[in-house]
């Protein structure tokens, strides 16, 4: 109890004893928890593991269900003004690699034609993990047994190759050239985030 040094209680520790500091206090650190439970929530929800990653998903972007079974996870962006999203896809065969780096990135570049000139293969090293990045541009041919339905005019593909001993993770974003084009940054900052899972 805080006493003056002539044995009364101090103002502050009346309204202490009585509540009147108390009960906003209380009322404070609950909503200071309860908020910070929702941001971690949040956090948590979007992160997810693909092969030995775990990857941080860019805010705006949309966790949907893969719609091919070879997809180990998907994630989409919004069309703009209602048009067609971009789809950004991962997948993981295990040690095998699918096939390796190199024939994926020819498979890649042959599910886009129109402008073989915009094709681009750039090796880099983000965190210590080795990735090779793909570009191109031009028409997206159909391909049902991928989860593409239709053909796609004006599209942009970008993906990325991640390596691990465990087995590369693919990731592949398709869509709307201008979507695309306008999502390069999230997209190599979602690589970016790729961290060993734990």
């Amino acid at each position: 109890m805080l006493r003056h040094r002539y044995g009364r209680e101090s103002g502050l520790a009346v309204a202490s004893r009585c509540g009147y500091l108390t009960r906003p206090m209380k009322t404070l650190a609950t909503l200071f928890l309860a908020l910070f439970a929702v941001a971690a929530f949040a956090e948590d929800a979007a992160k997810f593991n693909v092969g030995a990653f775990a990857f941080t998903r860019p805010a705006g972007w949309k966790s949907i269900e893969p719609t091919s079974p070879m997809r180990k996870a998907q994630l989409q962006i919004p069309g703009k003004d209602g048009g067609k999203p971009a789809d950004i896809t991962f997948f993981f065969f295990g040690e095998s690699n699918g096939g390796g780096v190199e024939p994926n990135v020819q498979r890649w570049l042959g599910q886009i034609s129109g402008k073989a000139e915009a094709n681009k293969i750039d090796a880099q090293d983000f965190n210590g993990v080795k990735v090779t990045l793909v570009s191109a541009e031009g028409t997206l041919k159909a391909a049902p047994m991928a989860g593409i339905t239709e053909e796609l005019p004006d599209a942009a593909l970008l993906g990325a190759i991640l390596e691990h001993t465990e087995g590369a993770v693919f990731v592949k974003m398709t869509g709307p050239a201008a979507l695309v084009k306008a999502s390069r940054d999230q997209f190599i900052a979602l690589v970016k985030s790729a961290t060993e899972k734990k």
